[in-house]
This record gives C-alpha cells, sequence and structure tokens, in this order.
C-alpha cells in the first residue's frame, strides 16, 4: 500500500492563505496552536519582533511537509481549518475591504485543493477538529468576556472612591487588565499619589505606562514631562498616558508638534469600552499605535474606531 503524501502542489497556496488570512502574528499563532494541537511546535518558530508572516508561515509548512512520516496528520488538520477560516475581521483594518478580497482569493485557490484530503481524513475527524477549534475559541472568549466584565464593575466602583482608595482600585485593575490579555507587564504597576507608572512590553515594543485620575485634565506639561522620561529609553521604546478625565486640547496639539511621536493617548471613556466588552484592549493599542505611525495623531479614540 502507498504511503499517503500531501502533494506539493497545495503547499504554496496553504502558505499564501494563511499569511494573507491573519493580519496580526498573534492572531496566527492562536490560531496554528489551535489547527495544528501542537503547541511545542508553534513555540518554536521564529515569532520575534523582525520577523515576517510568510517566513513563519513557509518555516512551519516546509517542517510539516518534509517530516510527514511524523506530521502528515496534522499537516492535513491544518490545511481543512485553514479554508474553514472566514476573514471578515480583516475588514476592520484600515483599507480593510482590499485586505478582505486578497484572503478570500487566496483561501479559494486553497479550497479548489481540498477535496483529495477530506477524503483522507473522515468528515467526523474534520467535524471534531472544528469542535474543538471553535470550544476553545469560545471558552477564551467567555473567560475574556467574563473577566473584564468583572473588571467593569469594579471600574464604576471607583468612581466614589476617596483619590488614594481609587488610586490603589485602579493599580490592581491595570495589573489584572494586563494579565488577562497576556500582555507582558514589567511586574505590578506601582501608585504614587494619583498616578501610576509601569512598563509592559506589546507587539515587540516596549512601553512606558502613567496613568492619572484627577479631576483636572492631563496638561502639556504633564505630557512633556513624560514624553521626556521615554526619550530617555532605547529608542523603540513608547508610552502609553492615560488619563482617567482626559487631556486639554492644547496639550494633545502641542505634544503631536515636532519631533519624533514617543507617546500614545488613552482616555478612560476608551477603558470603559474596552471593560464593557465593546472592544478588545489588544486591538485599541494596535490601532492606536497604527493610526500614530501614519498620520502623526497621538489620540485616536475607541468611540471614532467603533463608529
Amino acid at each position: 500500500m502507498a504511503t499517503k503524501v500531501v502533494s506539493p502542489a497545495v503547499l504554496v497556496p496553504l502558505q499564501e492563505a494563511l499569511a494573507c488570512a491573519y493580519w496580526y502574528k498573534d492572531d496566527l499563532r492562536a490560531f496554528l496552536r489551535s489547527a495544528t494541537g501542537q503547541p511545542e511546535l508553534i513555540a518554536q518558530l521564529d515569532w520575534g519582533g523582525g520577523s515576517y508572516k510568510r517566513a513563519i508561515v513557509r518555516q512551519l509548512v516546509t517542517t510539516l511537509a518534509e517530516n510527514q512520516h511524523r506530521y502528515f496528520d496534522t499537516l492535513i488538520a491544518l490545511i481543512l481549518a485553514t479554508v474553514e477560516i472566514d476573514p471578515a475581521s480583516l475588514k476592520r483594518l484600515d483599507d480593510g475591504l482590499t485586505k478582505y478580497e486578497t484572503a478570500t482569493a487566496a483561501l479559494n485557490v486553497l479550497r479548489g485543493l481540498v477535496e483529495p484530503y477530506r477524503a483522507m481524513r473522515s468528515e467526523a475527524e474534520a467535524a471534531a477538529q472544528r469542535r474543538r477549534i471553535d470550544h476553545e475559541r469560545a471558552k477564551k472568549e467567555q473567560a475574556l468576556a467574563r473577566e473584564t466584565a468583572e473588571l467593569h464593575t469594579k471600574f464604576l466602583a471607583m468612581h466614589s472612591q476617596e483619590p488614594q482608595a481609587r488610586g490603589y482600585a485602579l493599580e490592581g485593575l491595570l495589573n489584572r487588565l494586563f494579565t488577562v490579555y497576556d500582555i507582558n507587564a514589567k511586574g505590578p504597576f506601582r501608585i504614587q499619589g494619583e498616578q501610576i507608572d509601569g512598563a509592559f512590553t506589546f507587539a515587540g515594543t516596549d512601553y512606558l505606562l502613567e496613568a492619572k485620575w484627577q479631576k483636572e485634565l492631563s496638561t502639556t506639561a504633564d505630557l512633556s514631562i513624560f514624553a521626556d522620561k521615554v526619550r530617555r529609553k532605547l529608542d523603540n521604546t513608547l508610552g502609553l498616558f492615560l488619563s482617567i478625565n482626559g487631556f486639554q486640547p492644547n496639550a494633545i496639539k502641542l505634544s503631536g508638534e515636532g519631533g519624533r511621536r514617543v507617546l500614545l493617548l488613552t482616555e478612560g471613556y476608551d477603558l470603559q469600552l474596552v471593560l464593557d466588552g465593546r472592544i478588545r484592549f489588544d486591538e485599541l493599542l494596535r490601532r492606536k499605535r497604527e493610526h500614530a505611525a501614519r498620520t502623526g495623531e497621538i489620540l485616536l479614540r475607541a468611540a471614532d474606531i467603533l463608529a
């Protein structure tokens, strides 16, 4: 009996579909873990900040294809899970319709090649794989929704607290929020009066965090002092300034003028929409960074993203 193998003709379309269907590497990594059932193998891929999705996908598919005696079932599972991807979430990105159409075209090419591989694996196995992926995704989403709902309740209660107690409560909330989203915070955030300082790494970039909850709007001086802190770090460091009650309009304008932009601004209502489940925290950070890189504007409100 001949050994079953995946034809080389399907490997390039598989790589193209995977590279196009997910815009962010974190989303691609989560899908590959679930679709292959090989988290250790996925962890060995080069996910470094300078790596490209196509290189990562090529590395994985080449490993699976060259070791089919070991990974044949894994490769089949990846092919069949990939053709089930719905890339509709790409529409929310900048130039999203073009990205969606490109991904759909790549997926359709792969779909035209998968029938022999469906026959290699029973429909029951394929259905079980889809159920497992859907179950893991749903479980993760439910846990995230539950955690953020609890944090939302705490955030609303903070508004009636005294400043010092409110500051400590906000410190705990931010620590928990970063943990829930698997964002690497550099130790717990620390409070000084009504100001919270911390640091975290997200999408390959190091950030300093400054958070203020005071009655007054944050001023040009507040932003300038924090920007100076950030500029004293390495060049790839940015600052995220959270001002619960917002910023003076002139402070936003002046901080966004002249020199390299080193700050991203976020307000209490942004945090409210995250905790209310209207937008994911990691998506909000990505969109703020992308908008600032493209336009130079350091404040993109969550409400404007959702509009």
